[in-house]
């Protein structure tokens, strides 16, 4: 069934929500129509130009790398000025007042991927405070998630451990729109740590989809895909997203500059065949994992010839990406000996707590792991919290 994404919708009947407005747009490559026209574009060919831009992390046309700086400047398509949202502070992630001041509403069209660690929805989120203190209106256009919105993983973030990552509680896959995320903001989440705990006075309108449906994957939308971040190439990359990802907190590759990153892992002093039948002992649901060879571009190990797996999903309605991602650990600790580590150095931001920490919101994860938990003993850890958050996001439902 052919899904109308909220770019669609207000382009086609809520252009009341932009006219004789100044209206500020809050964009990324993937900020596309049904026909692979940027909202930037669609909005221009619909007589309104928007007064700035605001760019979340890689940029407002997406050619940045993860972690990189993003200046502010014009676009090189609209000529319109750029304000971003990715810069060297903490600061720089939010809108500053002053780049509000000439906005009457700020339209955010923002296309995430189900993974509390994908920063678009807490640029989201920052973004709605400010706006909320300098009285500008919020319209989210809403888009799929793409790897559906019914399954749910992960526990909650503890306080003292809110970041880029998970800037406030959601479970690693929440199984939410990014219009449901912004509903779900705007209510508070009072059940982690202070930031947005509160609600916001914000005057905030969704444009929601016509035809999703919560079971859904991103190909049953038949809208086109569009890498909404430089290593997010396929729904694939996102469906493992969640799991995967966790490799950023140690010093093994996560396939950065390979074709297929988050879906390889490795190192040069990982014995691929070993981890892989290991991995196969846990008969994870949906996945199987294959031994390879591999020699990254760029990023870590980049040169190198590193040994490790591929994932391969055999079946998505039953895959569990954040289990099988912390499988993958648990054996690389296991496997690795002294060669393995949790990265050291800074991340989003953040210098006084390990990464690994920040992905699974606490510490829980890493020192189960360290300790030789089963399995099924670090699942224990967040199912509880899964569980409750599944009762708490009801009320914030579009679909």
């Amino acid at each position: 069934m052919a899904v109308a994404s909220g770019l669609d919708l207000l382009c086609g009947e809520r252009l009341d929500l932009c006219r004789g407005r100044r209206v500020g747009v809050l964009c990324h490559p993937a900020s596309v129509d049904g026909q692979l026209v940027h909202v930037v574009e669609r909005l221009m060919a619909a007589g309104v130009r928007p007064v700035r831009l605001f760019g979340p992390e890689h940029g407002v046309r997406g050619e940045a790398q993860d972690m990189i700086t993003v200046a502010g400047e014009r676009d090189g398509c609209s000529g319109i000025a750029v304000t971003s949202l990715y810069g060297r502070s903490l600061e720089s992630l939010q809108p500053s007042q002053e780049a509000l001041a000439e906005t009457d509403v700020l339209l955010i069209d923002l296309q995430d991927i189900g993974s509390r660690y994908y920063t678009f929805v807490w640029t989201m989120a920052l973004s709605m405070e400010a706006a909320a203190r300098a009285g500008v209106a919020v319209v989210v256009l809403d888009r799929p998630n793409p790897i559906g919105g019914s399954a749910i993983e992960g526990g909650e973030v503890e306080p003292g451990y809110e970041s880029f990552v998970g800037m406030a509680s959601l479970p690693v896959r929440h199984g939410l729109t990014i219009a449901e995320v912004a509903r779900l903001v705007r209510a508070g989440i009072p059940w982690g740590g202070p930031r947005f705990a509160s609600p916001l006075d914000l005057d905030l309108t969704v444009v929601p989809m016509r035809g999703w449906r919560r079971h859904d994957f991103f190909e049953a939308t038949s809208l086109p895909w569009v890498m909404p971040s430089p290593n997010m190439p396929t729904v694939d990359t996102a469906l493992v997203y969640p799991g995967l990802c966790l490799i950023e907190g140690t010093n093994l590759s996560e396939g950065r500059g390979t074709t297929r990153p988050f879906e390889i892992v490795g190192a040069p002093f990982v014995d691929g065949p070993r981890l892989a039948g290991r991995l196969a002992g846990h008969k994870l649901r949906g996945v199987g994992f294959r031994p390879l060879w591999f020699r990254p571009t760029f990023h870590k190990f980049a040169g190198q010839v590193c040994g490790g797996i591929q994932v391969h999903v055999t079946d998505r309605t039953v895959f569990e990406p954040y289990r099988c991602g912390i499988a993958i650990l648990r054996e690389l600790h296991a496997v690795c000996g002294e060669a393995f580590r949790w990265r050291q150095e800074p991340y989003e931001f953040v210098s006084d707590r390990l990464a690994i920490d920040l992905l699974t919101g606490g510490d829980e994860i890493r020192t189960g792991i360290e300790r030789g938990f089963t399995l099924a003993e670090l699942e224990a850890t967040w199912l509880p919290a899964q569980r409750r958050f599944a009762e708490r996001r009801q009320p914030h439902l579009l679909y």
